[in-house]
């Protein structure tokens, strides 16, 4: 864990689209997020149908999804840039931000992924990310605010209340 990134904004990150066209994080200041680690094969996927609901829901004020694809846990996310978004937007109509896969631990850790591992979750424990599907709320100006693990549903009320109370603030 790299403690000297707590707090920090992500704003400041660069990383491609899913297509390899360039993007910066700082194209959505001043907005709400929900970062998520996702992959097209694990037993965590159907939360993909959460995370659309709730873009769906409050995208219009002020709130996105930014998915990440991971292929660091058991290999979970194989596919070509074009075969995950086929199956995101097949599968579950997903429309939010997806990005180019990344590494979220270990050695190759992006730099989006020092920052965010560095907040804690409710527990009080921060580190690495344990598995597909952690989810970082990251507040307008660019700074985790809460970190939910895997287990949490997108739509459970935790998240959807700190959304909310987010958006409201």
């Amino acid at each position: 864990m790299k403690t000297s990134e707590a707090g920090r904004s992500i704003h400041e990150v660069a990383q491609p689209l899913l297509n390899g066209a360039p993007a910066r994080l700082a194209e959505h200041e001043g907005k709400v997020l929900l970062i998520v680690n996702v992959a097209s094969k694990c037993g965590f996927t159907r939360q993909y149908a959460g995370l659309q609901r709730l873009y769906d829901a409050y995208g219009d004020r002020g709130f996105t999804v930014l998915g990440f694809p991971c292929n660091q846990f058991f290999g979970q996310e194989p596919g070509t840039p074009e075969q995950i978004e086929e199956f995101c937007s097949q599968n579950y109509g997903v429309s939010f931000p997806l990005y180019s896969k990344l590494d979220v631990k270990g050695p190759n850790q992006h730099p989006l992924y020092e920052i965010l591992t560095s907040s804690p979750d409710d527990e009080g424990k921060a580190g690495n990310v344990k598995w597909n599907f952690e989810k970082f709320l990251v507040g307008r100006d660019g700074r985790v605010v809460r970190r939910f693990r895997s287990k949490t549903t997108p739509e459970d009320p935790a998240i959807v209340d700190a959304i909310t109370e987010l958006l409201t603030s």
